[in-house]
Parts: C-alpha cells; structure tokens; sequence
C-alpha cells in the first residue's frame, strides 16, 4: 500500500530542501569538502591574528570595522551576481573563509564585552 504524497507545506520544502542539502555534501568529493573545511580555518587564523593588527595600526577601531563590514559586503554581492545556483569550489571557499572570519570577529567581540 503506498502512501498519500505530502501536501506542499512550508515545512515540507524545508525538509526536502535539508534532505537535499545534506545528501549534496555527503556526496560531494573528499577535495571539495577539506578545502571547504581549511577555508573555513583560515578565515578564523586570519581574524584572530590580523585583525589585532590592522585595528591597532587605525586610530579609530570602529572605521577599521566598518572597512571589514563593507569588504564583506563587496564579496557577498559578487558571488551573488556571479555564482550562480551551483558555485563552484572558489566560491565555497571565499564563503567559508568570510564565515569563518565573522565567526572569529563576532566571538573577539563577546570576550573583550564581558
């Protein structure tokens, strides 16, 4: 006996898109997958270690900040207009080194808070 298909939900395309998702990388190639992961270091390493520099060198942190926020953006909008709905290994790389970047800003910015 086979079941009644799903009704086309909200939450029936997040699940189809999830379980899309997540065969997509388990299929992916080991190459794709340590770049992406080395890429994704990187992007902390850089932050944790020239961020500290390039702000000290910038009487006022806060036009560094922005410079980095608006650095960020340029790349966002780029691989928007040039990715594409497949992006190919550079720009998963690039997203991966801008997350891991952000990450490593954002988690700088809750220990000199607290």
């Amino acid at each position: 006996m086979t079941q009644p298909p799903l009704q086309n939900t909200r939450f029936n395309q997040l699940q189809t898109s999830v379980g899309e998702r997540l065969l997509g990388w388990v299929t992916r190639r080991w190459r794709d997958k340590s770049v992406a992961l080395i890429a994704l270091f990187a992007g902390g390493y850089t932050a944790a270690n020239v961020t500290t520099l390039y702000l000290s060198l910038l009487k006022v942190q806060s036009v560094g900040a922005l410079g980095l926020l608006v650095f960020f953006e340029v790349l966002i909008r780029l691989r928007q207009r040039y990715a594409g709905q497949q992006p190919g290994l550079a720009w998963i790389a690039i997203d991966n080194f801008r997350i891991g970047f952000l990450y490593l800003i954002v988690l700088e910015a809750f220990k000199i808070g607290s």
